[in-house]
């Protein structure tokens, strides 16, 4: 059958899918209460959109009913990070947004991306990595780092199959529009977080007769590939880290780790040495490592993150209290987060929306990169976004090349991003809202990812109620506070 896209002109073929008519019911799902009129149901999409007539994915939908009928203005559709459905949210984000302005006016449509939650899953076997988790890998380990994610992706391979080739972000934003059609909507209005943005992105660009608000919040850059994204996040951390130590430096008699960002950085430096010369050192300083990454990004513990150095560099001293006292202080620090799974299996939408893109197949790109972050970018686990992905070594050819964002002839929507986001590069906002002409809403001083409603910003809450409720745009270079303001210990006056 010769390929037929639904953005092109297959209304005729997919009519069958666009006539469906869901089963709303109330569901108590396992594990979680009853939201007050949220309703569930399931509706069908073709697996593959150029052969429409062949095998079906299931999504799963949620719906909250807009409480004042008499305003209603449509549905607002969410979408939440990942890529792979990020805290499980999916089809349960209508009850974020259930207490807000938004439940007045709006049908809230919640729905678990396919691949993901209760729709059809995309699955991959648990494969264990053998190499130590570093933070600094010495080159001994690159090739181990490498073998760990051939051995991944073909874990990928064996339990994905061919599904794999159709979970990707085009096809998310053909399923919003199925479920679009399917509610008899005209339109959708739209709020995606950090991935779930893209989504919007790529929908725009797909549908933009079909949008009218928008919102992304928390936004990858529109024309990098996955990989530049993850590259990226190795400088977002280091801005984060650059800035507390030039405030930490400001307030050395407070905190005595030396005056100015470089003399900070090198006191961070000589506690990560230290840490490596403990027992189960690499362990230490990797969780050290993490924690300068993190807690950086973290305006409001800015001043706990330089009491905790100056703590360790006193424990890890020679003659210092030791191991166990640095365990102490680092305990708070997990190594990495930990993989959905079900016993064997596990969910595996992230490595198959990642591969949408080309990935270097020489490993020496990746470790040529990765010898430089080691150096530049030690803090947050920057290592790791430079390191071998399953791209490397990808079993499966994508149905069709990703979406080359453009500017829509739509309404004009609603970018938000934190200038210190850790994860999504306030740089790719910037660029996100120029492409598609978008007003920017920067959240200064923060880092916050994912902040609309679910990040409890009252200032930007407000801002983009305004949008969504009552259509009303901020100006352009609005700035909002973050939420986590700096601590209140004045600079050193000498």
């Amino acid at each position: 059958m010769a390929a037929i896209w639904p953005d092109t002109d297959a209304a005729h073929i997919l009519k069958e899918f666009h006539s469906q008519r869901p089963r709303w019911a109330v569901e108590r799902p396992a594990g979680r209460a009853v939201t007050p009129g949220m309703e569930h149901a399931t509706v069908e999409v073709p697996r593959d959109y150029a052969d429409p007539e062949g095998e079906r994915v299931t999504l799963a939908l949620t719906r909250l009913r807009a409480a004042d009928t008499a305003r209603r203005r449509g549905i607002l559709l969410a979408v939440n990070g990942g890529p792979g459905g990020d805290s499980g949210l999916g089809r349960f984000l209508p009850e974020k947004f259930a207490e807000t302005e938004l439940h007045q006016i709006y049908d809230l449509i919640g729905f678990d991306p396919r691949g993901t939650g209760a729709s059809t899953r995309l699955y991959a076997e648990v494969s264990t990595p053998t190499a130590p988790f570093d933070s600094r890998p010495p080159d001994s380990a690159f090739r181990q780092l490498a073998e760990d994610m051939r051995q991944r992706e073909l874990a990928c391979d064996r339990a994905g199959g061919t599904l794999r080739r159709h979970i990707s972000t085009r096809n998310t934003a053909r399923d919003m529009d199925v479920i679009r059609q399917v509610l008899g909507e005209p339109h959708v209005n739209f709020v995606g977080y950090a991935y779930g943005a893209y989504v919007g992105a790529v929908y725009t660009s797909m549908f933009p007769a079909h949008v009218d608000r928008c919102v992304l919040d928390s936004c990858v850059g529109p024309r990098w590939t996955w990989r530049e994204q993850f590259l990226w996040q190795g400088d977002a951390v280091h801005r984060n880290v650059n800035q507390w130590a030039r405030w930490t430096g400001q307030r050395h008699t407070v905190f005595g780790l030396g005056r100015g960002r470089a003399q900070v950085l090198s006191a961070v430096e000589r506690a990560a040495g230290l840490l490596e010369r403990q027992p189960g050192g690499v362990r230490l300083r990797t969780l050290f490592d993490g924690a300068v990454g993190n807690r950086s990004a973290d305006r409001g513990r800015w001043a706990e993150l330089a009491e905790v150095i100056g703590e360790l560099l006193a424990a890890a001293a020679p003659g210092g209290v030791g191991p166990h006292a640095c365990e102490e202080l680092l305990s708070e620090q997990a190594v990495w987060r930990a993989a959905d799974s079900e016993g064997a299996r596990r969910i595996a939408v992230l490595e198959a929306v990642t591969l949408e893109h080309e990935w270097p197949s020489d490993l020496d790109v990746y470790y040529n990169d990765m010898r430089d972050f080691r150096k530049r970018f030690p803090y947050g686990y920057g290592v790791l976004r430079a390191q071998p992905w399953v791209g490397a070594f990808r079993t499966f050819q994508p149905a069709e090349p990703p979406t080359r964002l453009r500017r829509g002839h739509g309404p004009t929507g609603l970018v938000v991003q934190a200038d210190g986001d850790p994860m999504d590069h306030y740089a790719g906002g910037v660029a996100m809202a120029e492409l598609l002409g978008h007003r920017l809403l920067t959240v200064e001083d923060s880092g916050e990812h994912e902040i609309y409603v679910l990040g409890a910003n009252p200032q930007v809450d407000a801002v983009v109620h305004r949008y969504l409720v009552d259509g009303r745009l901020p100006a352009e270079g609005t700035v909002c506070r973050g939420v986590s303001p700096r601590p209140d210990i004045p600079a050193d006056t000498d």
